[in-house]
């Protein structure tokens, strides 16, 4: 089950299988990996040092949440929705979204606002400063601790898992330049909940997302297989002890 994780978006669950689970996400999340990127087992259970199967187990909780595609005879790839899929993901966010937003107006107590400006700061740093898998991954945070002010988890975990997807319709039809939402919209945003405008709220969140979905420009792209040691340097290695011997 999903959890919301204040500004780490979270989409992270707690089974054997998680150190994979979450690095893949996060990867696909911050567009490290792209829609149509091959995800071959032995190259993935490599650079996890793991087996196949447990790769395959993964890639198979990835297919369930539409994150990863798997077809017969050709492997695993990132899943690249396609134009109708992209505008449905993103028309069901602002309807979810900009009808929860008198909810999140009456629950808003100075704490939401002040954790809510941190991490507005925080993404316009990362814009600053260039450093596009963090906007990315910010911007997908706003919005879902926005809609956790509301109380509703139900809603809010909807919402944190239609920003995974709505990254991969951004990676597959965005701009090369595009990392997240825009920056002053959020600043717009923040401003009419500290007025408490619900109505006002609702409406530039609306156009928030008219603004997103024309930027959108949907071209078929398809993309090579992607080198995971080096995406997955980083990545805290298992523990020996949870190490698969193949």
């Amino acid at each position: 089950m999903t959890s919301w994780n204040g500004q780490n978006t979270a989409y992270f669950t707690e089974d054997k299988d998680d150190h994979i689970y979450n690095a893949l996400v996060r990867s696909i999340v911050e567009h490290k990996l792209l829609p149509g990127n091959k995800l071959p087992e032995e190259a993935l259970a490599d650079a996890f040092s793991v087996s196949r199967t447990g790769i395959r187990r993964v890639l198979q909780r990835l297919a369930a949440v539409q994150l990863v595609t798997l077809l017969p005879k050709r492997g695993a790839h990132v899943t690249t929705p396609d134009a109708e899929e992209s505008r449905n993901v993103f028309t069901t966010r602002k309807l979810l979204e900009c009808a929860n937003m008198s909810a999140v107006v009456a629950h808003c107590q100075s704490p939401h606002l002040a954790a809510m400006n941190k991490l507005l700061q925080e993404e316009k740093r990362a814009h600053e400063d260039r450093e596009g898998t963090a906007a990315i991954r910010l911007s997908a945070a706003f919005h879902v601790q926005l809609q956790a002010i509301s109380g509703n988890k139900v809603l809010t975990e909807t919402v944190s898992q239609l920003t995974l997807r709505s990254s991969l319709a951004i990676a597959a039809w965005g701009a090369p330049w595009q990392q997240g939402c825009r920056c002053h919209d959020h600043d717009d945003l923040l401003e009419l909940l500290k007025q408490r405008d619900a109505a006002a709220l609702a409406e530039k969140m609306a156009h928030h997302f008219d603004t997103i979905v024309a930027s959108l420009r949907f071209e078929s792209s398809e993309g090579p297989t992607p080198d995971f040691t080096q995406i997955f340097s980083e990545v805290s290695p298992l523990p020996v002890k949870d190490r698969e011997t193949r």
